[in-house]
């Protein structure tokens, strides 16, 4: 998945894709991009690995969160033995926003595609029409 600046600064709602309660509203696709890449732990999504953060997020959507991850892996994956409560909160949060990230690849790859051409095709109409206010003009746009 490679984007262009404009297209990677894009909030993910802006592209008509919903964003669970549980996540920032704001993320955009070079987040998302980063999440696949490296997952949260590696700082690409600070809320998930941040333990107060995470515990609160858990406090307020952790039935969500865990329903989430178990309509995927059928059963709860457990975290390492000896893990705290903190823990287990980046655990469960770091592992429902990679998969919720991974699941919008292949949606946001053809976003892309759709943008791009948008984007093609705006492109043209401005040459366009530079070019008939240049020829209104005598071949000056002064």
């Amino acid at each position: 998945m490679t984007t262009e600046d404009e297209f990677g600064n894009k909030e993910v709602k802006e592209l008509g894709i919903d964003v669970p309660e549980w996540i920032e509203q704001d993320i955009t696709v070079y987040d998302v991009q980063a999440i696949v890449q490296g997952g949260c732990a590696s700082g690409a999504y600070m809320p998930a690995v941040t333990y107060w953060w995470a515990l609160k997020t858990m406090s307020e959507h952790g039935d969500d969160i865990l329903d989430e991850l178990e309509g995927v892996y059928v059963e709860l994956i457990p975290p390492p033995t000896g893990t705290s409560w903190a823990g287990m909160a980046v655990y469960y949060v770091s592992m429902g926003v990679e998969l919720w990230a991974s699941g919008l690849e292949s949606e946001l790859d053809d976003k892309e595609a759709e943008w791009n051409e948008e984007e093609k095709e705006r492109l043209e109409d401005e040459q366009i029409e530079l070019a008939e206010a240049k020829a209104a003009n005598g071949g000056s746009l002064r």
